[in-house]
């Protein structure tokens, strides 16, 4: 169990949500006690409320997972990680889920995007939990006399940016809110997508000298600072319409040269109950069995992956207890990368999946369950994906109703791909020989076969991203960096509706402003298109 590494300190004086309307965000959150008296009375409370904000990004409420921080039909539905998940795999070409209620479909098919998909709501509403509980801490510490408190403020203002990241990533605008906002309650003026990449590089950049570059496990270090910077950097371009890849690149180099991380020569173990240990996991969102009970974090990548009649694929057999969703599985266009040779990663079959050599392409369940995804809907149309796992790679597991398998949202690898789609993108900072040497590595350890200089292009970095990082929050975007996701010139399963594929307008790079938030502050608008 994980939970003596990062212990979540539930205190009668919790943060009050304020996240139900945008123009209460700069109103400070309600205690039974100040957060100065607090800390006065008990020091050692700091660590206790840092973790509460940490947990905001994996769990439904510090409470347990039958409790929800902003509201939701269901408490599950609500987590971030959940919604990271949900608008960055499901919307694209690898995952597909088939339950279709109350606006997945939107997502999986990418058709009729509304602002009333209450899943879009919940991933909006919940940035704006998560940055007026980090601003209430940073302006509390800040005043406090505590230990440790400029890396506690450097953490929160990570955890700050890392929460505006997803608004610049996901909706395109949005308002900023600071500590100094806390007694104001007249509603921000909206930010656009550039201003809101000024703020979070700002942020990062101010933190990254002072952080720890060493940390407790499951704690923001300076590594995770510059993964973050160089992943804001890679997306520059689609998010300000300026470049970045000199700066991507240099930052991915400082957390290969100067991290002390490691590719793990066991790809299983970076997704299993024991993923603590791997020495490639820069920053995770930590799941406990029972400490951090929630329906949003690999709870739910491992049940929707399982179950769901008449499949072999039990929960029991990836270490979960009941009877698994039945949700989700991958597309051919994710399982479809793996082939025999290089020229069969765009178009490989059954066969070659089952012969592949790549650790990562055997993470497929086949038996009872057909090859094309016919009808998405379907339960055995699609594999499912045994990626990730609540057991151990080495020790006995054990059989549980939550998973206690971290969610890995930085890892070396990463790092890696940055560097190498950098250089082939003309980085004057990164070099085609290095990235080259970089791939392979990758591979070697992944038992991949190498490649040479000159299968080195852009478009095997993006399928090579998918077979390493699809499940984990990143494809969307990657499909939008390389101009893949809209349009027609790039087609998977149910694209569009359609089962071949179909174009999609150019105007779901971004999701639409729920109606919600529209209602709650009318200083934001809608994006074109909604």
């Amino acid at each position: 169990m994980k939970l003596n590494k990062f212990k979540i300190i539930l205190l009668s004086f919790a943060l009050v949500s304020t996240t139900s309307c945008l123009n209460e965000l700069n109103t400070e959150p309600e205690y039974l006690l100040t957060l100065e008296q607090l800390l006065e009375s008990q020091p050692n409370a700091a660590n206790g409320l840092l973790a509460k904000v940490y947990a905001s990004l994996s769990m439904s409420s510090a409470k347990g997972p039958g409790e929800a921080d902003i509201t939701g039909d269901d408490k599950g539905e609500t987590v971030f990680l959940r919604g990271i998940i949900n608008l960055e795999d499901f919307t694209a070409d690898a995952m597909k889920n088939r339950w279709g209620d109350n606006g997945l479909d939107q997502l999986t098919t990418a058709t009729k995007w509304t602002p009333d998909n209450k899943f879009f709501r919940y991933l909006f509403d919940r940035v704006y939990y998560t940055v007026p509980q980090a601003n209430a801490l940073i302006d509390a510490f800040g005043k406090a006399n505590i230990n440790n408190k400029e890396q506690y403020i450097g953490e929160l203002r990570f955890i700050r940016a890392f929460a505006y990241f997803y608004m610049i990533d996901c909706f395109g605008k949005g308002v900023i809110v600071t500590e100094k906002d806390l007694a104001n309650p007249t509603p921000k003026e909206q930010a656009s997508r550039i201003e809101l990449f000024k703020y979070v590089e700002s942020e990062l950049l101010a933190i990254e000298p002072t952080i720890a570059s060493k940390t407790e496990y499951g704690h923001v270090n300076k590594a995770t600072v510059q993964m973050l910077l160089s992943r804001l950097y890679l997306n520059a371009q689609v998010y300000t319409g300026t470049a970045r890849w000199n700066d991507a690149a240099t930052y991915a180099k400082k957390v290969i040269d100067e991290g002390g991380y490691s590719l793990d020569t066991n790809f299983v173990r970076m997704f299993s109950a024991d993923n603590n240990t791997s020495p490639e996991i820069i920053f995770p969102l930590i799941a406990d069995p029972i400490g951090t009970q929630s329906y949003g974090n690999s709870t739910y990548i491992i049940n929707g992956n399982t179950g769901g009649a008449p499949s072999t694929l039990s929960p029991a057999l990836l270490g979960i207890k009941g009877d698994g969703w039945g949700g989700h599985r991958a597309s051919k266009a994710w399982y479809g990368l793996f082939g025999n040779s290089l020229t069969d990663y765009n178009g490989g079959s059954a066969t070659a999946l089952a012969a592949t050599q790549d650790q990562r392409g055997k993470l497929f369940w086949q038996t009872g369950h057909e090859y094309e995804m016919a009808d998405y809907k379907t339960w055995t149309d699609g594999y499912p994906s045994t990626k990730f796992r609540n057991l151990r790679t080495s020790g006995p597991s054990e059989t549980t109703d939550f998973s206690g398998s971290d969610f890995p949202v930085f890892r070396l690898a990463e790092a890696y791909l940055t560097y190498a789609e950098c250089a082939v993108r003309g980085a004057s900072t990164a070099n085609v020989g290095q990235a080259l040497t970089y791939i392979n590595e990758l591979r070697g350890k992944r038992t991949a076969s190498t490649i040479n200089a000159g299968s080195l292009t852009l478009d095997f970095i993006l399928a090579e991203r998918g077979r390493e990082f699809n499940l984990e929050g990143q494809r969307r975007t990657d499909l939008i960096r390389f101009d893949k996701f809209t349009g027609g010139s790039y087609l998977w399963p149910w694209k569009g509706g359609v089962k071949d594929g179909t174009s999609i307008s150019p105007n779901y790079n971004v999701f639409p402003i729920p109606n919600t938030a529209l209602s709650a502050n009318p200083n934001l608008t809608q994006n074109t298109g909604y």
